[in-house]
């Protein structure tokens, strides 16, 4: 059974940091690209990072300098480095998967986990 389980969030203060992460299993494919997203209750899902199967990665401008994705084939597992944490960084994470070809923000992704919540108080 495909399943994406996320975790690491909780509740931090402006100017600290966390550490996402996202264990991936069953994965029936390989040269699969993943994201993180997130999604605040009343507003429209955002997108994050990205990385895609050769590790190129991209950003959400509102995060850039501040979070870094990353993987770990080894471990099947996928991270997302938040540094520099804002009020505004507030939301439920999602991380996600899409089989086949390159991500972008826009994707239709195939799996999705069911969330970590982040907080972050001025």
């Amino acid at each position: 059974q495909v399943q994406l389980v996320e975790s690491g969030g909780g509740s931090v203060q402006a100017g600290g940091s966390l550490r996402l992460s996202c264990a991936a299993s069953g994965f029936p494919y390989s040269g699969y690209c993943m994201g993180w997203f997130r999604q605040v209750p009343g507003k429209e899902r955002e997108g994050v990072a990205i990385i895609n199967s050769d590790s190129s990665t991209r950003y959400a401008d509102s995060v850039k300098g501040r979070f870094t994705i990353s993987k770990d084939n080894a471990k099947n597992t996928l991270y997302l480095q938040m540094n520099s944490l804002k009020p505004e960084d507030t939301a439920m994470y999602h991380c996600a998967v899409r089989w086949h070809g390159d991500c972008f923000f826009n994707s239709f992704y195939n799996i999705w986990g069911q969330g970590t919540q982040v907080t972050v108080s001025s």
